[in-house]
């Protein structure tokens, strides 16, 4: 049973994902040539006693410090874009850092274009070396150039509750909009965009999602999705007009076929899905096919430990294999090393 300042927390962290913030989303495809999917063997391993490499002083405004950091993305030199929710702002760590850069935001909340308000997400697009970021408690998307001097962002979908963000190899936006339970994409520059998943109500029909935060894409451009009060993974073909259940679906709780809140998610080039199962303050490998998962990091009783987590949101891999993980209530991020044995160099 969890004890009252973890209900504490999980009321908190349901209050944001439900009214004012959260969740970060970036796309890292399957292909072979991609570098920053890893061949992560079936049955890699990695060190339990994670170690933190960004966030080492607690809650805090400071460039060491985050405020319930939510989305990650990990560049091929190890270098980290974070997106730090409470402080309205997305930081970079780069290896070895022990202060962070602030690529946007960080003049306080505000709507204005120099503001964030709550980002939940941003990814990279490498053609234009432009930031895109879902500013959700400002309901857009906007983006900002990666190019020294920029002081101010642009605005590219306004009006819409987004949490979570993709980019396919063809360079189409995918965005999840929590208030309409559906996954969107669009064309860089057009406003409407065409729903891929979702779009039928709230609900727990294979045709409906029911707050989607957190989407990955593939090469096929099928979209897996955290349907996060639904307690599942579920797939989305290219065209289709249902999903299908790829983890968890049989409830809430904390048995090995179950998931209890899911957020960050990545597949890799075997189709085994590493989700983030954030109120089991996990992380939960499930193979292609299969029934029930294993858990690869973290405990369900949440704790500070170095192999503990205190409600995990995100997770993403470097090109060697090595995990890391955004520990949102520890405001940090954390590193578990991939395991080098025979099966796994």
């Amino acid at each position: 049973m969890f004890d009252t300042t973890t209900w504490e927390y999980r009321y908190k962290l349901s209050h944001n994902l439900r009214s004012v913030t959260k969740y970060k989303l970036i796309v890292l495809e399957t292909s072979a040539n991609d570098p920053r999917i890893p061949n992560i063997p079936a049955g890699a391993r990695w060190i339990q006693n994670g170690v933190i490499i960004a966030g080492y002083h607690g809650e805090g405004f400071n460039t060491n410090q985050f405020s319930e950091p939510l989305g990650l993305f990990v560049d091929d030199d190890e270098t980290m874009i974070i997106a730090d929710n409470w402080n309205h702002r997305i930081i970079q760590w780069k290896k070895g850092d022990t202060d962070g850069t602030i690529l946007a935001g960080g003049h306080g909340e505000g709507n204005r274009l120099n503001q964030l308000n709550s980002p939940t997400d941003m990814l990279v697009d490498k053609e234009t070396k432009n930031l895109i970021i879902c500013d959700r408690g400002n309901q857009r998307v906007v983006q900002w150039s990666l190019r020294s001097g920029t002081s101010k962002g642009k605005v590219l979908l306004d009006k819409i509750f987004c949490y979570g963000l993709a980019m396919d190899d063809q360079r189409y936006l995918y965005v999840t909009d929590i208030g309409q339970n559906e996954v969107r994409r669009y064309k860089i520059g057009e406003k409407n965009g065409t729903v891929v998943a979702g779009g039928n109500g709230p609900g727990a029909d294979l045709n409906q999602l029911e707050e989607p935060i957190k989407i990955f894409v593939d090469q096929k451009q099928t979209v897996y999705i955290s349907d996060n009060r639904n307690h599942r993974v579920v797939k989305w073909n290219k065209g289709a007009k249902a999903g299908i259940v790829v983890a968890g679906g049989q409830a809430e709780g904390d048995a090995l076929t179950q998931l209890f809140s899911p957020i960050g998610l990545v597949v890799d080039r075997l189709g085994t899905i590493y989700v983030a199962d954030t109120w089991n303050h996990r992380i939960v490998r499930w193979p292609k096919g299969a029934k029930q998962g294993t858990v690869i990091a973290g405990k369900i009783d949440s704790n500070e430990g170095e192999n503990q987590f205190e409600f995990p949101v995100d997770l993403s891999f470097d090109r060697d294999g090595n995990l890391y993980v955004v520990d949102w209530g520890n405001h940090r991020v954390k590193r578990f090393f991939i395991e080098k044995t025979q099966n796994n160099s």
